[in-house]
């Protein structure tokens, strides 16, 4: 009974490890969480990084702080002209918004030297991808622009008050 219960225990502290995701929170000092860099009145670099292995969970805080920034400067809606996420320096850029037909490029590195390589968008839903440990540093940036009025009817475009109501933490509510 005693081992039983202490199976159930590790268990559980493994599967509440793996399924937690970062903590929603601005950066300190070039730590986790969100940063964001004005480059003109209406463009913007925003940046989540976070520990662990929920690559998911780090792309929605990202556009989670894009909506709040937008909101923010008093616009509606936002556009990600690019978008790049680092798993453990490994960076993956998608290409949609290069005009590309929906594929990744994915640039590994080591001491000596970087190679890059092409997977086509069905190559990583099927799972190629080995990156992303329980321990991984993933860093997600998005570079948008803002604007106000009728939305673009764009596939990277965003409604600012729509995200943050679909994302934001509900601890934060």
């Amino acid at each position: 009974m005693l081992i039983r219960t202490f199976v159930v225990l590790v268990v559980s502290f493994v599967v509440g490890a793996c399924a937690s995701e970062p903590d929603y929170r601005a950066a300190e000092n070039g730590g986790y969480g969100y940063t964001e860099t004005k480059i003109t009145d209406t463009d913007y670099q925003v940046e989540f990084k976070a520990r662990g292995s929920d690559k998911g969970a780090a792309m929605n805080y990202a556009l989670l702080r894009a909506a709040e920034v937008t909101l923010e400067n008093d616009h509606d809606w936002f556009v990600i002209t690019h978008r790049e996420t680092q798993i453990d320096k490994e960076t993956i850029r998608d290409h949609s918004f290069d005009g590309m037909a929906g594929g990744d490029m994915v640039t590994y590195c080591n001491m000596i030297r970087c190679e890059t390589r092409y997977y086509p968008r069905s190559a990583f839903s099927a799972g190629i991808h080995v990156g992303g440990r329980t321990d991984s540093d993933i860093q997600v940036t998005l570079d948008i622009q803002l604007g106000s009025g009728s939305q673009p009817q764009d596939k990277h475009s965003y409604d600012a008050s729509e995200v943050v109501a679909n994302l934001k933490p509900k601890s934060e509510e």
